[in-house]
């Protein structure tokens, strides 16, 4: 038996490329849910202290706990509670949840980073402090952590396959099912394997020029 069976390989492509739909899918709504709440939290901490405190420890939790544990946490144990969801949308949540305790510190350090004297210049100018956060801190502070939160898309995109756990079936899972169905797994783990670094290593390239561009500014 030869070690790579090319009408093999392409015969099990579309089975890969559907997973890596369900991959791509979840990064995004992963992503969108980590970048919204991250800026919740962030600017939370920067609340009264009371509500800071609360943020901030939740924060650390997660982000010291691992992000496998809590998806089961999420698919395992919600159910005690009367909460009942699917694989993908667990692990929507988890990845969402998780990278949100990330990009949360990301956030922290574009808004501190902005001068003081803009702050005490909207102070002074008597703005709403909606309106300080919308029209003054945001929108210097997010531009110069863009880099740094693409990079955590990227992260999240290669840890998707931890969803297999829950029969989620991204593109490794979709892997591991056409393996087990021919045992032959030389050519469905290379070909995901492939399409992460087709994907990932691109949009890394993309990141350092931003992060280049940024810190030229």
């Amino acid at each position: 038996m030869t070690v790579w069976d090319w009408n093999y390989a392409f015969s099990i492509l579309p089975a890969l490329v559907e997973g890596l739909g369900l991959t791509l899918v979840a990064t995004v709504l992963g992503s969108i849910i980590a970048m919204v709440l991250g800026l919740v939290f962030a600017v939370l901490q920067r609340g009264p202290r009371p509500v800071a405190i609360i943020v901030r420890a939740f924060v650390e939790f997660v982000r010291s706990t691992p992000l496998l544990v809590q998806i089961f946490f999420l698919y395992f144990g919600l159910p005690a509670f009367g909460v009942v969801l699917s694989g993908l949308t667990v692990g929507v949540i988890a990845l969402g949840i998780h990278y949100a305790c990330y990009t949360s510190e990301v956030y922290r350090a574009g808004i501190d980073a902005v001068p003081r004297g803009q702050w005490e210049a909207a102070t002074a100018l008597s703005l709403p402090r909606s309106r300080v956060w919308t029209g003054v801190v945001l929108p210097q502070a997010i531009p110069r952590v863009v880099p740094a939160l693409g990079n955590y898309v990227i992260s999240m995109f290669k840890e998707v396959p931890l969803l297999v756990a829950i029969s989620v079936l991204d593109v490794v899972g979709r892997a591991e099912e056409v393996g087990n169905t021919y045992f032959r797994y030389v050519e469905p783990y290379t070909l995901a394997g492939l399409f992460f670094l087709l994907l990932s290593y691109p949009a890394s390239l993309l990141m350092r020029r931003l992060e280049r561009r940024v810190g030229a500014i």
